[in-house]
């Protein structure tokens, strides 16, 4: 009997603020409605001139990050096309991989929809092989490394898959969240909740740091089927 009570004692209290949400958006749409309905033809044609121009600087704005390279994950040949590319563009993710790092598969896979998907963030990996002085400059010692270029300057990394639940596993919506995190994409979600935290599976593939070397380097490889 108290149960039922107590259900009932809820959908009261819910059903309440459905119908003050719905009070508060239709006074609202009223209210923007009356707006409307006072302005005089100059007023609402002068509205609409304001609304294309803000279409128009998107459309240009867009095309703009497609002429640099944005909307696509494009692997760069050298560390001078890296130093290049973060030049023309104010956001950057640059993945430094290598071939036979199985987890840096896994970063491309994620980084391609989120390239097409962030059209204000341009998109790249390097072959660690071909860039020692680079990551050594960087101090890039974990494969994959995620380099968060803002500006021309490397803000933030994202070593590993750390940051990402600890797992294989891991979503391109977790990844997303952790660019977002550093402010190198447009990140409309809930900054302050991981997606991951709401996985049921949490952590089960991830393994110990391995120590690999590339010409002499070492690094650490965060993959077991190197």
């Amino acid at each position: 009997m108290e149960a039922n009570t107590s259900v009932d004692v809820f959908s009261k209290v819910l059903e309440h603020q459905l119908l003050q949400t719905t009070k508060l958006v239709e006074e609202h749409l009223n209210s923007e409605i009356q707006k409307l309905d006072q302005m005089d033809e100059d007023e609402l044609e002068r509205l609409k001139e304001k609304r294309l121009e803000a279409l128009r600087k998107d459309q240009q704005q867009k095309q703009e990050w497609l002429s640099k390279g944005h909307g696509e994950y494009r692997e760069i040949p050298s560390e001078r096309d890296f130093f290049q590319e973060v030049k023309e563009s104010k956001k950057v993710v640059c993945h430094f991989y290598r071939d036979t790092t199985f987890r840096c598969k896994i970063i491309d896979r994620h980084l391609a929809i989120l390239s097409k998907k962030h059209l204000e963030t341009k998109f790249l990996k390097l072959n660690v092989e071909k860039a020692p002085f680079l990551c050594e400059r960087l101090r890039i010692k974990v494969i994959p490394t995620l380099a968060l270029v803002k500006d021309g300057k490397t803000q933030d990394y994202v070593v590993g898959f750390t940051d990402l639940g600890n797992t294989d596993d891991f979503t391109t919506e977790t990844l997303e969240w952790r660019l977002g995190c550093s402010d190198i994409l447009n990140y409309s979600g809930n900054l302050m909740e991981p997606p991951f935290q709401s996985q049921k599976k949490f952590g089960t593939n991830f393994t110990k740091l391995e120590k690999k070397t590339i010409r002499g380097k070492k690094y650490d490889s965060d993959s077991d089927d190197d």
